[in-house]
């Protein structure tokens, strides 16, 4: 691409991040309710990272050994948990899907992460699939599934990221 035609696609590009919205940060936290991380009881992690877990949504970290793939399950659109999401990928609910497009295309990633609608579903789901990782309200936690601290710190915690 010569050098002109790449000064404005970034343009175009840069006005489109502007008109779709641009996050408001890498902080996760809010005043909701805590949201819990849960994976397969399996999972060889006990804690994880903020950034780690933005990896992982965002499907840059795909492994949790070199056994073990990572399966992300995502919450449903319009949900307080996917609201977590979105404020922890740093991107809006367009961005994300469009993230994931782009991920699947070049072929990055798979496919893109599932959705699940219903908390009994995704307990179902994430005790029943090896490498299972997601997100749930904290007072919802599936008893099969294992929660995970973040950043040494549980859901009961007040100064818990995840909110």
């Amino acid at each position: 691409m010569n050098r002109s035609r790449a000064t404005a696609f970034r343009r175009i590009l840069l006005g489109w991040l502007l008109l779709t919205g641009v996050p408001g940060g890498p902080d996760s936290t809010g005043s909701g309710p805590p949201v819990a991380v849960i994976v397969h009881p399996d999972v060889p992690v006990n804690d994880v990272s903020v950034e780690e877990l933005r990896r992982i949504f965002l499907g840059d970290r795909q492994f949790w050994n070199q056994d073990l793939r990572i399966t992300p399950l995502v919450p449903a659109q319009g949900s307080p948990t996917r609201a977590v999401l979105l404020n922890l990928s740093q991107k809006t609910e367009a961005q994300y899907r469009h993230h994931w497009i782009a991920k699947v295309f070049r072929a990055e990633a798979m496919s893109q992460p599932k959705v699940v609608t219903s908390p009994a579903m995704l307990g179902d789901l994430v005790s029943g699939i090896a490498g299972a990782i997601s997100l749930v309200d904290a007072s919802q936690v599936p008893r099969q599934t294992k929660v995970l601290t973040v950043s040494g710190k549980r859901p009961d915690d007040p100064s818990y990221p995840l909110r």
